[in-house]
């Protein structure tokens, strides 16, 4: 039997909804929520990534801030800007588009970013409180993540999980928000050893590993549900990491891509902003 589909078009498309709703609610009693995003630079990706968390904002009617800057741009220019933002009422979410160019150095660029107005999740005190179970500001993807498996209706609590990927973006905070589902989980890599026995024993595969098509149908068991956070443009179009047609003969639930996890980020964003806006 083919896998049941986890849509996350659909699915953030409805928290959508509810967004747009719960924000005009809240500009009636005069709390704009305003998301300021930071493109430095020129990246084809980033550059349609921001576009899209733009009409994101203004489709919720949020007040969206847009900086572009030259790739010649500095660190302490950066810096400067995240400062200002910080300091800004109106600013209750400050991203900053990745990747930036070599002469300014991410880490010191988000840990700038007050820990309250980190809506992407990455701030270190926010993954220390995620690390340690308190409530946080979640990274967007692994949030968009964890809102499709509960959709599914299959509990948690005692499945195998195996991560493929240990990205701070991705593959170590949902390890994190599996573990306190009480999933047992296991974080593979490039370096383990013996990688596809990990994976045939999992009953939930979160594959984020940036190789098209990387898991095959012979590296899981029958009913797995499996979520593919790659997106890798090849010349027949996006893929990602999963080999979708054949894996999903066997998955009870599988992602799209595109349609899956992606939609689900830009949702999650908005979510983390409003909530950000709500605590004032």
């Amino acid at each position: 039997m083919a896998a049941q589909i986890l849509d996350g078009k659909k699915l953030s498309a409805e928290i959508r909804a509810k967004i747009k709703d719960e924000t005009a609610a809240l500009r009636e009693k005069g709390i704009v929520p305003g998301l300021a995003v930071i493109l430095v630079g020129e990246n084809p990706a980033s550059k349609v990534y921001v576009g899209q968390k733009e009409k994101g904002c203004l489709e919720a009617g949020f007040a969206s801030f847009l900086h572009r800057l030259p790739s010649s741009t500095t660190q302490q220019e950066l810096l400067g800007l995240i400062n200002r933002l910080n300091a800004d009422a109106s600013v209750h979410g400050i991203l900053v588009q990745l990747p930036l160019p070599p002469q300014i150095d991410p880490d010191t660029v988000l840990a700038a970013i007050r820990p309250e107005k980190d809506v992407d999740g990455f701030h270190p005190v926010n993954i220390g409180r995620l690390a340690a179970g308190l409530p946080t500001c979640e990274p967007c993807t692994p949030k968009g993540i964890m809102r499709l498996l509960r959709t599914t209706g299959i509990p948690l609590s005692g499945k195998e999980a195996v991560v493929i990927g240990r990205s701070n973006i991705v593959g170590k905070p949902v390890a994190l928000m599996l573990l306190a589902e009480s999933a047992t989980v296991t974080i593979c890599h490039s370096r383990t050893k013996d990688l596809a026995d990990h994976v045939r024993r999992a009953d939930i595969v979160v594959a984020a590993i940036g190789k098209p098509r990387f898991v095959t149908a012979d590296m899981v068991k029958e009913g797995v549900v499996v979520i593919d956070v790659g997106i890798n443009r090849l010349e027949e179009g996006l893929v990602g990491d999963v080999d979708y047609a054949p894996v999903s003969e066997k998955a009870s639930w599988i992602t799209p891509v595109p349609g899956g996890v992606g939609p689900m980020t830009i949702a999650m964003l908005l979510e983390n902003t409003l909530e950000q806006a709500r605590k004032g």
